[in-house]
């Protein structure tokens, strides 16, 4: 299994616009490094769902529905989406200040890359991120 964070617009596409609809077909995707990410997700892969310019916190925990297949909001064939489920919201969002605070995360992609909208994220990463969340 592998572990990933999409970021999002709450204003454009919020955690609570995912629960709503239930599943989200994840698209726009016009990064090529982001849309190979894209291309390396495989269903039951976890997702953390990270609210970006307003809030920047991680809020909640997804999985992979689907694998990528060609992005229909787009007449390239190069861009693809996948399909992510909501699993839960976090009890307690985790702050990129608090992520970039700890030295634990100074690789995180996050950090790194941040501009990056689709990222990998490590297992280590990604079980702390958990921890800081269900405190």
């Amino acid at each position: 299994m592998n572990y990933w964070l999409v970021k999002s617009e709450p204003f454009k596409y919020s955690w609570d616009d995912f629960v709503k609809e239930g599943k989200s077909m994840w698209d726009g995707v016009r990064n090529h490094t982001a849309r190979l990410n894209m291309i390396a997700m495989k269903v039951g892969d976890l997702v953390l769902f990270y609210h970006s310019n307003e809030g920047k916190e991680i809020v909640g925990l997804a999985k992979v529905s689907k694998e990528h297949y060609p992005d229909p909001t787009s007449d390239d064939p190069r861009w693809v989406v996948v399909e992510l489920v909501p699993i839960e919201p976090f009890p307690k969002t985790v702050t990129l200040a608090t992520i970039k605070a700890d030295e634990r995360f100074k690789d995180m992609a996050l950090v790194r890359l941040s501009r990056l909208s689709v990222a990998p994220v490590k297992q280590e990463e990604f079980d702390l991120i958990l921890a800081l969340a269900h405190e």
